[in-house]
C-alpha cells in the first residue's frame, strides 16, 4: 500500500521537473513487476468478470514513460535507443527461461514465469504478465499489460492486445492451459477462457459477437464486461450472411468467430503435442 499510494501521488503531480524520488519509487515498482508481486489485472472470485483490474499499476507504467529519457540500450552497436526506465529485461538464470537467439525482446517490467520458452522472433511488453510453462512461438506478440497464464500455447504470429490505456480497463486475458492459433489476433475487451482453443486466423475484439454452435447461443460483451470464450471452448473463423438491404442482395457475408465444439479427448491430444516443443 505505501508504493501504490507513492505511485499514485507522484503520477498526480503537473511537473516536468523529477527529482531522485520519482526513479526510488519507479525502481521498486519496476521491481515488483518484475518479479509478479503487483500486477496490472489479477484474478478476483467477487468480480462479475473474476478478474480486478489494478489502475495504480497501469499510472505507475505510464509514470516510468513520462519520466524516462531517450537512451542507448544495450548491446551496443544495434542502435536500439528507447527510454532509459525500460532497457531489456534481465533474466535470472533460476526462473529455467528459454529465450532461443533470433531477435526477440522482452521489455523490463514484465514478469515471465518459470519454464517460459520464447521463440525468436518475439515480442513482451512492459506490464505483461506470462506465467510458468507457456510457450511464446515466432513472431508473437504479447502487449502492455496483457495477463497469460500457466501453460498457454501463443503460436506463431498470434497477437495478444495490451490495453495500458484507459488506466481503468481491463487488458486482454488468456487463462491457463488455452491454445492461441497462429496467426490469431485477441484484442481489448476480451477474455479467452481455461483451456480454451482458438484455430489459426481467429480474431475476437470485445466488439465482436460469437456464435456458439453448441450451446445455440451468442456471446457478447455486456456493458463494461468483457467478452468471454467460454472455457474448454474451441472457436474457428467463420462467416454469417448479411440479411437485409444491399449486403443481402450482394451476397455478401462478415466475418465471425464460431465455436464448434467444447475440447475432447482428441482436441486434448492434439494440444498435449504442444508440449514436445517446450
Amino acid at each position: 500500500m505505501e508504493l501504490q499510494t507513492q505511485i499514485e501521488e507522484l503520477y498526480a503531480r503537473a511537473t516536468k521537473e523529477f527529482g531522485d524520488e520519482y526513479f526510488l519509487a519507479f525502481d521498486a515498482f519496476k521491481a515488483a513487476l518484475n518479479e509478479g508481486r503487483i500486477r496490472a489485472a489479477e484474478p478476483d472470485a467477487s468480480s462479475p468478470s473474476g478478474w480486478r483490474v489494478n489502475g495504480w499499476v497501469k499510472k505507475g507504467i505510464l509514470l516510468g514513460f513520462r519520466i524516462g529519457r531517450v537512451a542507448s540500450m544495450p548491446p551496443l552497436g544495434l542502435q536500439f535507443r528507447d527510454k532509459h526506465t525500460y532497457p531489456l529485461k534481465q533474466l535470472p538464470d533460476d526462473q529455467n527461461i528459454r529465450v532461443v537467439p533470433g531477435g526477440s525482446s522482452i521489455r523490463d517490467g514484465c514478469y515471465i514465469g518459470k519454464n517460459v520458452t520464447c521463440m525468436p522472433p518475439m515480442y513482451v511488453n512492459v506490464g505483461a504478465y506470462v506465467d510458468e510453462g507457456t510457450m511464446i512461438d515466432s513472431h508473437a506478440l504479447v502487449g502492455s499489460c496483457a495477463q497469460v497464464g500457466k501453460r498457454v500455447h501463443i503460436s506463431a504470429a498470434a497477437q495478444i492486445g495490451g490495453v495500458l490505456e484507459p488506466i481503468g480497463a481491463l487488458p486482454v486475458i488468456i487463462e491457463d492451459e488455452a491454445l492461441v492459433g497462429g496467426n490469431c489476433g485477441v484484442y481489448e475487451g476480451t477474455m479467452v477462457g481455461k483451456g480454451a482453443v482458438l484455430a489459426a486466423g481467429t480474431i475476437i475484439t470485445g466488439s465482436t459477437p460469437v456464435y456458439d454452435l453448441v450451446r445455440d447461443t451468442v456471446h457478447r460483451r455486456e456493458g463494461d464486461a468483457p467478452l468471454r470464450i467460454p472455457e474448454g471452448a474451441v472457436v474457428v473463423p467463420g462467416a454469417r450472411a448479411v440479411t437485409k438491404g444491399r449486403g443481402k442482395e450482394l451476397g455478401i457475408s462478415l466475418y465471425t468467430p464460431v465455436i464448434i465444439k467444447y475440447r475432447d479427448e482428441k482436441t486434448d491430444q492434439a494440444v498435449r503435442l504442444e508440449d514436445l516443443l517446450r
